[in-house]
């Protein structure tokens, strides 16, 4: 049988409709915000968490991956002389600017990268063509969502801090934050940030260990030989927090992103909530006749809850298949988005509850008023 909650909903679809909808809209506008910034801060650590380091040496007080701080090139001695580390690779990061033929300027960062075939910092994506590309002297890899920003193509060729280069590469999915991504080796990287950092300094140091299992262990070992005054031994995933936390808690763009994320999530919540009650309050002249009917208070108050349960429900499928294709839209067009698993079901979860709040909300009435009251 169908119990009276699905049947009135199915023959009262269109006085649901608007609440169903309400809930559609509201679950996609808090998914996709909270989508955007998860997508945003990811972009800030994209090459740190896909590099293949076990542990990453920076600066004292790095706040995070592309505010790197120099430090000297004889750390790398100390890091080698433990028993448990295979081998350590420097790599490089700062700015500088691109100049296009046509003289427009573009902030970039730069990143020098060890382009062997045991490299630590190549990112997993690189393929063996554009490792080799790296190779060149002068060479460089963008990302195809920065080509309309630079300017250029594969093939092309520019500036960079006044020294000329040549895109030997693209790449997918290093869009950057206020600037673009700019892969090259080493050398080419020291040659580009000549007098912006010296020769025997560097930025970043990546280690791989005999046994990726004694990680903690040589963790700590490394940051005592060391002492935190000299340098910082952080795991990729502590870092990558680290970095993610100050976009999201110090730069102005983090906070910016999270302010919109929690005003979307109240203004959905109203939507919704106010939606949901004025469609339930819309039957409160049928749920009195069957209290006055002697249908208990219980009773009525399950059969709102079912309704409010089933509109939450559809509203949410509906918000699901609206926001993967926002997501298709988006990875096409080259925007930083995510939708953790965590975040689809936190969501879910939290609209179905002010689902269900609606409804408790909305019938009340029927605990303050008459039968024959509302009846009249």
């Amino acid at each position: 049988m169908v119990s009276l909650a699905r049947a009135s909903l199915i023959y009262e679809w269109k006085r649901y409709l608007a609440a169903v909808l309400a809930v559609a809209f509201a679950g996609l506008l808090i998914l996709v915000q909270i989508g955007t910034l998860l997508g945003q801060l990811a972009t800030s650590t994209v090459v740190l968490d896909r590099a293949s380091a076990d542990l990453w040496v920076m600066a004292p007080n790095t706040e995070s991956y592309d505010l790197a701080r120099d430090m000297p090139g004889r750390y790398e001695m100390h890091l080698r002389m433990h028993p448990e580390v295979a081998a350590v690779q420097e790599m490089i990061f700062g700015f500088g600017d691109w100049r296009t033929p046509q003289g427009g300027k573009v902030t970039v960062f730069i990143m020098g990268l060890n382009t062997s075939n045991k490299s630590l910092s190549l990112p997993d994506t690189f393929d063996e063509s554009l490792r080799l590309s790296l190779q060149e002297i002068g060479g460089v890899v963008v990302d195809e969502a920065d080509i309309r920003k630079l300017k250029t193509r594969a093939g092309d060729r520019a500036e960079i801090n006044d020294k000329s280069i040549r895109v030997t590469g693209i790449t997918q999915g290093f869009r950057a934050i206020g600037g673009a991504y700019v892969f090259t080796s080493m050398v080419t990287a020291r040659d580009l940030m000549e007098g912006l950092i010296m020769d025997d300094y560097t930025q970043y140091f990546l280690i791989k260990l005999h046994d990726p299992a004694k990680l903690e262990a040589v963790q700590a070992e490394l940051q005592a030989q060391g002492d935190s005054a000299f340098y910082t031994v952080l795991t990729p995933e502590a870092f990558s927090y680290l970095s993610q936390d100050y976009w999201l808690t110090e730069s102005g763009a983090g906070a910016a992103f999270a302010f919109s994320a929690v005003l979307a999530l109240l203004v959905g919540i109203a939507i919704t909530s106010q939606t949901l009650r004025a469609a339930i309050l819309a039957s409160i002249k049928e749920y009195a006749t069957l209290r006055a009917l002697g249908v208990s208070v219980k009773s009525l108050r399950a059969v709102v809850l079912e309704q409010a349960f089933w509109v939450g429900i559809i509203g949410l499928m509906l918000s699901l298949i609206l926001s993967y294709a926002i997501y298709f839209i988006a990875k096409a067009n080259h925007v930083a988005i995510a939708f953790p698993l965590w975040s689809v079901i936190a969501s879910a979860t939290f609209m179905l509850a002010v689902a269900l709040l609606s409804g408790v909300l909305a019938i009340k009435p029927l605990y303050e008023t008459e039968p024959a009251d509302l009846l009249r």
